[in-house]
């Protein structure tokens, strides 16, 4: 099979970090080009890609077959029917829209068309989400009751990317960590019944949301997903429940570190938490207590081009489909509303 072709928008942090490094070590792609506007940064990491300066270079070349759509979230849906009605196929970073109706109209455009989205929804390659869906994936808990998933940093000053801190569509921490959060409740659980929320502003000076909860309601469980900018000594961000035991995981995937040091995710031990920050498993098993730490998984993004090109040359689904970018927009756009209205708001699937 010849190698897919692709092309980046972008190659602020998510390009250089997140996507381009897999593409450029994986033989069943080839990285053809980047999007970069002014400046040709990329060419000191691919110095044999070609630097485009529009996205019409990118939409007229025949030769790319697959377009990462990593810009602006409020850019993302005009981008990705352009990338579609041009006949290729798109990676869309999350947050998949600002709107549900946006992001049901590119999967039926890209039904229309004959083209796939994945959603890139890298955070379920994180070794620490891949241990906490292994211990409940294997009936380690016994039926779960209650689950709180976190996302805290301690950044009090604002963002030095002005479109995450200016009001507007996909502004705020819950279209930008929001989508991790939900995407892994949605992993582990299923879609909710409803979302009651708070959203709020807690940073000085700053414009847009930077906390939130939100409750999501099961017929016979709770989950509850937070992510705050104002946390210095965090919780452990995953806290499952279950009538047999409870599992405590930090958050402590070491891939973001490692590429931001510029480390290719070829090196020796890579996705390898340390030991120190194994989870702890407090359960019941064939009638004996165990109370112990549990080995981590360990973290790959790169699984998610390997299931891409998957996708591509076999017709398999996407990693992580437009359908489910929808069902994440949905309890988005809920929570939105239910801050509002300070109701709790139902859901549909």
């Amino acid at each position: 099979m010849p190698a897919i072709k692709t092309a980046i928008l972008s190659f602020g942090m998510s390009g250089r970090v997140f996507h381009a490094p897999f593409i450029a070590l994986n033989s069943g792609f080839e990285l053809v080009g980047i999007w970069e506007r002014t400046k040709s940064d990329s060419l000191e990491f691919y110095p044999h890609i070609k630097i485009y300066r529009s996205l019409d270079e990118i939409l007229n070349d025949d030769s790319i077959e697959l377009v990462i759509v990593n810009t602006p979230t409020n850019t993302h849906f005009d981008y990705t029917k352009q990338v579609l009605l041009s006949g290729k196929h798109a990676v869309v970073e999350k947050a998949f829209t600002t709107t549900i109706a946006e992001a049901i109209e590119l999967d039926e455009l890209a039904k229309n068309v004959n083209r796939k989205i994945a959603v890139f929804q890298n955070r379920r390659w994180d070794s620490d989400f891949k241990t906490v869906k292994k211990i409940v994936e294997e009936d380690w808990l016994g039926k779960i009751v209650e689950a709180e998933i976190h996302y805290d940093r301690f950044r009090v000053a604002l963002s030095a990317k002005m479109h995450k801190e200016i009001p507007g569509p996909g502004a705020g921490v819950l279209n930008d960590l929001g989508p991790h959060l939900v995407d892994q409740a949605i992993c582990l659980f299923g879609m909710p019944l409803s979302v009651y929320a708070d959203v709020r502003i807690t940073r000085p000076n700053s414009l847009v949301d930077d906390y939130f909860e939100l409750l999501l309601n099961y017929a016979d469980m709770v989950v509850r997903l937070k992510a705050s900018c104002i946390v210095r000594e965090p919780f452990p961000s995953y806290v499952i429940h279950g009538q047999k035991g409870s599992f405590h995981k930090t958050r402590t995937d070491v891939q973001e570190h490692a590429l931001l040091a510029n480390q290719k995710p070829n090196s020796p031990n890579w996705g390898v938490e340390p030991i120190a920050e194994q989870g702890l498993l407090h359960t019941e098993k064939n009638g004996i207590i165990i109370r112990e730490k549990v080995p981590t998984e360990i973290g790959n993004y790169g699984t998610f081009y390997v299931l891409v090109e998957k996708a591509l040359r076999e017709d398999a689904a996407m990693p992580v489909t437009s359908k489910e970018g929808i069902q994440v927009m949905k309890i988005i756009e809920a929570a939105f509303k239910s801050n509002e209205l300070k109701k709790q708001i139902a859901l549909t699937e």
